[in-house]
């Protein structure tokens, strides 16, 4: 494999690494977190970078620098070439989401998106004190499931992978936070309501 595509999405598609697999029996894979995210600062700070994606801030973008054709939608194409080149060899696309949290961390935390925009539809802030972020997630801040707009983002997030980038399935980081209605997992809560509404409507179809 050239060495400009290892640890790319061109790299996972390589005849290389398909036929690799293909010997094994492999017949599906698991892609960690692919949404764009960026490096904690506390990291880069210390000269290190997040290996592992667990840091969203595009819900409907791959990561850029997974791409080794460039960053500039580049990366785009280049993930659906590489499904493509995996359902050719019948291995399907599951991947890792991350949609109980975002990037912006805490109150200290930077303002890069969804806390512009509008920080109480998209996050859940602590009631008696909206400066501070009600957090389940470990991570500074936890995605407000129960609003109408932040539910949405997620649906539209979810459809988008699956009829654009025709990827088959996923692996959510942190199911039980994104089932929270109020302080306890709830299994009829509105994401969980949502995402099996969509499931019936897509067996329809």
């Amino acid at each position: 494999m050239p060495a400009e595509q290892r640890g790319t999405y061109a790299g996972l598609a390589h005849p290389a690494v398909t036929s690799y697999l293909t010997d094994l029996g492999v017949t599906a894979v698991e892609l960690l977190p692919v949404h764009q995210f960026v490096h904690d600062a506390h990291l880069e700070d210390r000269g290190l970078r997040n290996y592992w994606g667990y840091n969203t801030i595009g819900f409907l973008a791959p990561h850029n620098g997974y791409s080794s054709g460039g960053s500039d939608g580049e990366q785009v194409d280049e993930f659906k070439s590489m499904v493509r080149a995996l359902h050719k060899c019948g291995i399907e696309v599951i991947l890792d989401v991350v949609y109980n949290h975002t990037a912006e961390g805490n109150h200290l935390g930077p303002t890069l998106s969804f806390k512009g925009l509008d920080n109480a539809a998209y996050y859940r802030l602590v009631p008696d004190d909206n400066r501070y972020y009600y957090d389940t997630t470990g991570t500074g801040n936890s995605l407000n499931v129960s609003h109408p707009h932040t539910l949405q983002l997620i649906m539209d997030s979810l459809r988008y992978w699956v009829t654009e980038m025709h990827v088959d399935g996923f692996r959510f980081d942190l199911a039980a936070s994104l089932a929270r209605q109020f302080h306890e997992v709830n299994r009829l809560s509105a994401f969980f309501d949502s995402s099996s509404r969509t499931r019936s409507s897509r067996r329809s179809n």
